[in-house]
């Protein structure tokens, strides 16, 4: 950055240094930011729209407010990279989502005006909650304001948190930034069924005619006029109850404030300045623009949501030189022809068509679409509705969001035996979007769910088969895990094949040490045995497919003629593939079997690229390989000191 390029930001260190500035002078730095923030994020990819829409929402909190005294709670971090500019990490943007770099969400170890770390949506009211009642417990006086987006308004969690807010009329302001883009797709992007209402009818020249004629009268009319705007506001308020669904923040127990321009920085302050004076729940409702100020991101609003590098002048994104397929589009393409041949399968998802792949079934079969927003437990439990009357619902989610709907997958589907396809993209490390997306812990938590069903490919055809088997198999929920990023490139077969529930296949022969793998860890082990082979040990590779139930008879066969077996899984060991295959061997009496467990550790993997997390956590090809000869050493020591 230079001085020259950046007059006003490169000063701006902390918002205190914005605070030093002139109000007029914010519409400048508001386009300093907007200009740096498109820089950056050309050459380093990550979430972009949200973040163009919110920077003078980001200017103008930082501002009116005492920031970090005052709390800042931000929903998620696609909206919050204006806010890493202004608080000390302008200089470090360059490094966003890349190994030791800055994160691309909320962390509280990264910075102290990251208040509450959040990846997942539908969080910021309800810590900010928590953040008011914790300050009036200790008798302390700060700003509470959580901010958070439409999209998060369909998640039940947003509405609990409200309604207990209004209950304990704690101090705190919640800021709505309005973007109209509640669900990531690039096809059907407004899934609040009441929104356009909303925005229409508050602005409406009537409504705000009346309400503006009102209150200048009684204005001029001193005691008498104080009476007389009681009774307005008694009038007003059953016109927006006729009128507005703004009602319902203020039967929840807010008082509601909008909708404003979220793109007038001035103005912006001048409404923080007024509402932080004021006391109880308090929304204010912005309208923004994803994609604000940078053309190719407003027309794309999908698209440039999450970019990788992009070319600044078009907004056009470099290409990937691997010429396969995308698990995901592979999942998506795949649905549609099983949707063909079955009449009672579905698609679900939670706002993320794209994502997930069920942008094809929209194409192609948009009444058996259905994105429900971010609500991963009404997704599941209306899947599990559907399942009730014979439909076959495939819930496509990823891994880590799967997690926020634990209890529907027991209590709405397992328990009750209910056939739902559950479709966990994202199985794995992710990469750049780092912990909060890892999808590391669904093996475990789904192998402990009674009746189900878990299972991972090791290529694109395996996946394209289990799917197939999923559909058929009618007799309770079932589900499917896969990693992000492009397959391995198996030439495609006509049509599918069902997979017998529960049987792996061996993939390669030794001697030395069997390698167990799950999913597309069993290519990582295939190389790994080059790896071995080339220094005198030959192993043996399985590809067990199945967590669960595992395949008892492969693991007796191998349990008893190799001397020592190597689970490997990108999971965690606790509770996964490598627990299960322990677990089996208790149950077949094979107790004194050597058995390493290689997966990943009792910790959260920061983010970096997938092929530098797998290479920390030695789940790449040459870290199973020095693993496992390192394994094979020490049973070795033992024996002869045995």
């Amino acid at each position: 950055m230079t001085e020259q390029s950046y007059p006003l930001l490169s000063r701006i260190n902390s918002p205190a240094d914005l605070r030093e500035l002139d109000l007029q002078d914010l519409r400048k730095v508001a386009s300093e930011v907007r200009e740096f923030l498109v820089d950056c994020v050309s050459k380093t990819g990550g979430h972009f729209g949200a973040g163009l829409g919110t920077v003078e929402l980001a200017v103008a909190l930082h501002y009116a407010f005492n920031t970090p005294d005052d709390k800042l709670v931000w929903d998620t971090g696609h909206q919050a990279y204006p806010h890493k500019i202004l608080t000390g990490r302008r200089d470090r943007m360059l490094t966003i989502r890349q190994l030791n770099g800055l994160s691309g969400f909320l962390k509280r170890t990264e910075s102290p005006y990251d208040v509450f770390g959040a990846g997942h949506a539908n969080t910021a009211i309800s810590a900010g909650l928590g953040i008011a009642t914790a300050r009036d417990f200790a008798g302390r006086d700060f700003k509470v304001v959580s901010i958070v987006g439409d999209g998060s308004l369909t998640g039940g969690m947003a509405y609990e948190a409200m309604n207990n807010a209004g209950l304990l009329r704690k101090d705190m302001i919640v800021v709505l930034n309005d973007n109209q883009m509640v669900s990531l797709s690039s096809e059907k992007p407004n899934l609040w069924s009441f929104h356009s209402y909303f925005n229409e009818m508050l602005t409406h020249p009537t409504y705000n005619k009346f309400k503006a004629n009102v209150w200048e009268l009684t204005g001029k009319l001193d005691t008498f006029g104080d009476r007389l705007r009681a009774v307005a506001h008694k009038v007003e308020s059953g016109i927006k109850a006729v009128m507005t669904p703004g009602m319902l923040f203020e039967a929840l127990g807010f008082r509601y404030f909008g909708p404003f321009n979220g793109h007038n920085v001035v103005k912006l302050v001048e409404i923080f300045r007024h509402v932080k004076e004021l006391h109880g729940p308090i929304l204010v409702h912005v309208l923004t623009v994803k994609g604000k100020g940078y053309a190719p991101a407003e027309k794309e609003i999908t698209g440039m949501h999450g970019v990788t590098p992009f070319d600044k002048i078009t907004g056009v994104a470099a290409k990937n030189a691997d010429e396969a397929l995308a698990y995901t589009t592979v999942f998506g393409k795949a649905l549609v022809e099983v949707c063909r041949e079955n009449p009672k399968v579905v698609g679900i998802t939670a706002a993320m068509p794209d994502g997930t792949g069920l942008i094809h079934l929209h194409r192609e079969m948009p009444e058996r679409f259905f994105d429900v927003g971010i609500a991963e437990q009404h997704a599941v439990t209306f899947a599990a509705g559907m399942a009730t009357e014979g439909y076959i619902p495939v819930v496509a989610i990823y891994s880590t969001f799967l997690q926020r709907a634990f209890d529907q997958v027991v209590h709405d589907c397992a328990l009750q035996d209910l056939h739902v396809v559950f479709v966990l993209d994202r199985g794995g490390l992710v990469g750049a979007d780092g912990p909060t997306h890892h999808g590391v812990l669904d093996l475990s938590y789904l192998r402990c769910v009674p009746g189900m069903v878990v299972m991972a490919p090791k290529d694109e055809q395996e996946l394209r088969d289990m799917l197939y088997t999923a559909v058929e198999y009618k007799k309770g929920p079932i589900a499917i895990r896969y990693p992000r990023g492009n397959a391995m490139g198996v030439p495609a077969r006509a049509g599918f094949r069902a997979l017998p529930i529960g049987r792996g296949e061996t993939l390669r022969r030794g001697r030395d040490i069997a390698l167990l793998a799950i999913g597309t860890m069993a290519n990582h082990a295939l190389a790994a045995a080059d790896e071995l082979a080339a220094g005198g040990i030959e192993a043996e590779v399985l590809n067990f497919r199945f967590v669960k139930p595992l395949d008892m008879d492969l693991l007796r066969d191998v349990a008893t003629r190799l001397p020592a077996l190597m689970t490997i899984e990108d999971n965690v060991t606790q509770g996964g593939f490598g627990s299960a295959v322990l677990e089996g061997l208790q149950e077949l009496g094979l107790t004194d079997v050597w058995v390493k467990l290689h997966g990943l550790p009792d910790a959260y993997v920061e983010h970096g690229t997938p092929q530098e997390l797998y290479r920390i956590v030695h789940l790449d090809p040459a870290g199973i390989a020095g693993v496992a000869a390192s394994f094979l050493g020490s049973r070795q020591r033992h024996d002869v000191t045995a």
